[in-house]
């Protein structure tokens, strides 16, 4: 007789989850799901079953609801997020962790300690043995022990990836479900978050989404593929399917090894090549735009970034790299005046902040942020864009056509009242850059602006960026992204432990 709890009461248009197949870690048959708004089903159908123990990663293009097909696995939707979906069978983990996108939805408590005792209490470890306990999980994902008692906020958004698998390791499930845990690491985190997964997971079941495929194409069993409607169109070894459906990668435009090589072969890249100003480059320098000296950045009481001297020139783009937590974003943010700063900031021949008792984002200043729902302000896509294209100064009769063109360059859905906070978190990190872009400022700062998005959409995004740079904007990058630094960036501003390390330059902006 199965065991009581697979007897449970299932929630309304969802199948029973009877007779538990014991070498099934998760699987479901003839899925179906429907977003409200959405004019279309996701998972027209869809079976998948996946057996104990196995490694299997999940690919398709940016809302094809590779995200989604982990939340249903799981019981997230419908139990926790209200999404209506019905299926004629589903068997879920007995125990299981998750590791979200964005790890800020994932945190219950204010401190590290405190977030990573919040899982062994439930687990009823004595008190006595969670200390060490706790540095042992840091210490597995590359945390310092140092952090045990820092609040989650002052973390940066890597470090607060590594501590949402920190917690989810603590918890010892069956099956780990991991959406992108390394989208947000620098490319000495990737190895060392990789690393702690193949050592902590290797008897688990592993069902994970992760665009970095090069990182751990050696390591799973199986690539499940879907199209842009979440239909199944390739299921098997990873041999095998980069083989018989290698055109299928090129079409959804999914990440695969190699893929740079051959986009660097490609008549885009080439007409971009050819298209860059040949000046020699012993050319004189363009005007400054921002010029920075003695130039510090605090939160809270704590100096947490120091520029001797630096300049941003016309037409630059800088690639701003380093460890998580080096201050990067924090020069971002400085840079619009969203934390308090010191020292000399001139920006267009202005000095800011230009009233240093109302600090104010600077004029002619856009910022993307790491987590793109901190700037959304706005019930709807068309008012999301339309708010910047009118505050750019662009007339009632044209924004239509606008935000239409900005939906469909972005490859976001052409529905236009459609909610921001709905969409894929893909989609809203395309959708905070296309507002950046619609501001018409002429310095972009933008923080991650490519992670989480699939190749098609990544290499989108750098040619339109680099397409405004050529007509005169200034673009500051935050990115992990070695491969966009060496073949996009004007120059590589290197920061770390806080303080601006190197200038290199790449080539003539």
């Amino acid at each position: 007789m199965p065991p009581r709890e697979a007897f449970r009461q299932s929630p309304p248009g969802e199948a029973r989850d009877e007779n538990r197949d014991p070498g099934l870690a998760a699987g479901v048959e003839n899925l179906r799901l429907k977003f409200p708004g959405e004019p279309d089903l996701l998972f027209q159908d869809l079976t998948l079953q996946i057996p104990k123990g196995q490694k299997v990663l999940i690919v398709g293009p940016s809302g094809s609801g590779k995200s989604t097909l982990l939340q249903v696995l799981s019981g997230l939707i419908p139990h926790s997020v209200e999404v209506p979906m019905k299926c004629s069978r589903i068997q879920r983990p007995a125990s299981w962790g998750f590791v979200f996108q964005d790890p800020d939805t994932q945190f219950c408590m204010p401190c590290v300690d405190e977030e990573l005792a919040f899982v062994l209490e439930n687990q009823q470890v004595p008190r006595r043995e969670m200390e060490s306990r706790m540095r042992e999980a840091l210490a597995l994902v590359g945390l310092a022990p140092d952090l045990l008692h820092a609040p989650v906020q002052t973390l940066s958004q890597g470090m607060k990836q590594r501590l949402a698998l920190a917690s989810v390791l603590l918890l010892k499930p069956e099956t780990v479900f991991l959406d992108e845990p390394s989208a947000l690491l620098d490319p000495e985190g990737t190895s060392q978050i990789w690393a702690s997964i193949r050592r902590s997971l290797r008897e688990q079941t592993v069902v994970l989404v992760e665009h970095k495929i090069d990182a751990i194409v050696d390591w799973i069993d199986r690539i499940v593929m879907l199209d842009e409607q979440g239909r199944l169109v390739a299921d098997g070894p990873p041999d095998d399917v980069f083989r018989r459906h290698k055109a299928a990668f090129g079409r959804y435009g999914i990440w695969y090894p190699g893929i740079w090589d051959e986009y660097l072969e490609s008549p885009r890249w080439k007409a971009i090549r050819a298209g860059r100003d040949p000046s020699p480059p012993n050319r004189p320098a363009g005007a400054p735009v921002i010029e920075l000296e003695q130039f510090e950045a605090y939160r809270g009481n704590q100096c947490k970034l120091r520029i001797d001297k630096a300049a941003v020139r016309e037409r630059s783009w800088i690639a701003v790299t380093g460890e998580n937590g080096a201050g990067k974003s924090t020069l971002l943010l400085a840079l619009t005046q969203l934390v308090p700063t010191a020292g000399r900031y001139v920006l267009h021949g202005r000095t800011i902040p230009e009233h240093p008792k109302k600090r104010r984002v600077p004029e002619g200043v856009a910022l993307v942020f790491q987590n793109p729902e901190m700037q959304f302000v706005a019930d709807s896509l068309f008012d999301e864009l339309a708010l910047s294209l009118a505050n750019a100064g662009m007339k009632r009769d044209e924004l239509e056509d606008e935000v239409q063109r900005l939906l469909r360059h972005f490859r976001l859905p052409p529905d236009a009242g459609r909610h921001p906070y709905d969409l894929s978190l893909g989609q809203k990190r395309r959708l905070s850059v296309a507002t950046a872009m619609a501001s018409r400022a002429s310095v972009l700062l933008l923080d991650e602006p490519t992670f989480g998005q699939d190749a098609r959409n990544t290499f989108a995004i750098l040619e339109y960026l680099e397409e405004l740079r050529a007509g005169g904007k200034t673009i500051i990058m935050v990115t992990h992204d070695r491969r966009a630094v060496d073949h996009f960036a004007t120059e590589e501003w290197v920061l770390e432990n806080g303080r601006l390390k190197d200038i290199r330059h790449i080539r003539q902006p």
